[in-house]
């Protein structure tokens, strides 16, 4: 009996060491266990200037690259988590987030139909077989990601903060020949009802892998490059449709300076 209950115990005792198994030394649940702390309440009142603004990120720039970890993508992080029901994701017609996007369109757009002709079941001189093969969209087609968000001034503690909005992937579309026609978002993310999901997703961190960061530290943080190529304006154009080449840069620096120079303007007043 007691011969039983030994084999028993240690039966438990190894079957809880090979279910513990870990790729570290070990247990990790800082981010789990780290809430998303809320935005805090702003009044009207104490909003007296703000701008609206579109950036893109560059995933190939090298700050950029955890957007293409491998083991942790953001377009896949985004994608699952729309497929798991978890994120809605929104239409492009409209950067408002006014028209969310059903999970058939989800699927269609995260799909990509190819047509192959296979001409090993046909005689010889006749036309192939044409077979429709769907695949997913790779992370890697993903170049660009495009960012929406508000600049404001707050007077209660008299500083110029951020808020982001939306968050689009782009990828590129090229016609019949493999050439270059224009690039498009593939759909919208309302970015302040996705922190939730990306505070529990870990994003590589250079430098320190025991300094674990989620994505909502790294946008919050804004540890990550990108420039202006829309501001709000009047006919509602991107700054490609107003200025080109030397102008364009300097254009959206000029508006990178509008934004830092308010505040300084003000404490030097």
């Amino acid at each position: 009996m007691k011969k039983s209950i030994l084999l028993f115990t240690i039966s438990i005792i190894s079957s809880s060491i090979f279910t513990q198994t870990l790729d570290d030394f070990t247990v990790r649940n800082i981010v789990g266990e780290k809430p998303v702390l809320s935005y805090p309440e702003l009044n009207e009142r104490d909003i007296t200037w703000q701008k609206r603004i579109w950036r893109v990120i560059d995933v190939r720039e090298k700050i950029n690259q955890p957007f293409l970890n491998p083991t942790h993508t953001f377009f896949e992080l985004l994608t699952n988590a729309a497929r798991a029901g978890e994120l809605q994701l929104y239409n492009i017609e409209k950067d408002d987030f006014s028209m969310p996007l059903p999970m058939d369109s989800v699927n269609e757009i995260l799909t990509v139909v190819d047509t192959i002709v296979d001409y090993n079941y046909c005689d010889w001189g006749a036309d192939g077989q044409i077979n429709i093969i769907q695949n997913e969209l790779n992370y890697e087609d993903v170049k660009r990601y495009r960012l929406k968000e508000i600049w404001y001034f707050d007077n209660q503690t008299s500083t110029m903060k951020v808020r982001i909005l939306g968050i689009a992937p782009l990828i590129d579309v090229h016609d019949d020949n493999g050439n270059f026609v224009y690039e498009k978002p593939l759909f919208w993310v309302h970015y302040p009802s996705a922190r939730e999901v990306f505070a529990r997703s870990i994003v590589f961190n250079t430098g320190n892998d025991s300094g674990r960061m989620t994505w909502e530290d790294l946008f919050e943080m804004r540890k990550f490059s990108s420039y202006i190529y829309k501001e709000s304006n009047v006919g509602d154009m991107r700054l490609s449709d107003q200025f080109v080449g030397l102008d364009l840069l300097l254009k959206a620096d000029k508006i990178e300076c509008i934004i830092f120079d308010y505040e300084q303007n003000l404490w030097s007043n």
